[in-house]
């Protein structure tokens, strides 16, 4: 994936396609300055790793050549980040690469050798970048550290069970970057 065009979020186009992603972090946020230094000349550090599955893929219904799963995936990562407190969209690009027919079982064994491969922080440390709206019903639930270290996301500020506590988020983070 490495080789693959980087571009900047939000996509100002729609396209069909399921896949694997990557996103990169390029701003000034500080527990993330190690990252935006490395990805500044080339996007070699992603903070975060993701798939889009074609429709119907868990139960093995399969979406028609027609899915555009991946880029409404990307969409929604990017309404994430401009909720997110302290970040800005304009400071994240993504790669992707698009897995049709056969290839698409593929999915899921790429995500997860990227994410070994690269220890992307969100998927490694900071847990629920990727998390969605739990729904009616199901607010008891605590917010992800993600959440917690990026106040913002309407669905996220209904929950309301223990969330994980901001400092030791933060060691966690500075953990990290000691390995």
């Amino acid at each position: 994936m490495y080789q693959t065009p980087a571009y900047q979020l939000p996509l100002p186009e729609p396209f069909i396609g399921t896949g694997v992603y990557s996103l990169y972090y390029v701003g000034k946020f500080e527990l993330y300055r190690k990252i935006a230094c490395v990805n500044i000349a080339e996007c070699e550090q992603p903070i975060y790793v993701g798939k889009a599955v074609p429709r119907g893929w868990r139960t093995a219904r399969g979406g028609g050549e027609e899915d555009s799963t991946l880029t409404q995936r990307l969409r929604e990562h990017a309404r994430s980040i401009n909720q997110g407190t302290g970040l800005d969209v304009k400071d994240f690009k993504c790669r992707f690469m698009i897995l049709k027919g056969d290839e698409s079982s593929m999915i899921t064994i790429v995500e997860a050798a990227l994410i070994r491969k690269y220890r992307p922080l969100w998927n490694t440390v900071v847990d629920g970048f990727g998390n969605h709206d739990p729904g009616s019903g199901r607010y008891d639930q605590a917010k992800s550290e993600w959440d917690v270290l990026h106040p913002g996301r309407t669905w996220a500020e209904k929950l309301r069970g223990k969330s994980p506590e901001l400092e030791n988020i933060k060691v966690k983070i500075n953990r990290a970057w000691l390995m």
